[in-house]
């Protein structure tokens, strides 16, 4: 069981540091401009079908 853990641990930690040079800071620049950008989006075309819907309630 103790080795099963540590091929594991070995395994993703190996991993990851193998992952982590190959990022840029451009990357996580882009990304997190791309993640406000989606969740602003999604925000706006919710309130706008709840008003959709609303004004057709009534």
């Amino acid at each position: 069981m103790d080795s099963d853990f540590s091929l594991r641990t070995g395994t993703a930690s190996g991993t990851l540091l193998s992952v982590i040079p190959n990022i840029l800071s451009e990357d996580i620049a882009k990304t997190i401009i791309l993640a406000v950008i989606g969740a602003v989006v999604s925000f706006t075309v919710t309130l706008l079908l709840k008003r959709l819907a609303g004004s057709k309630k009534k």
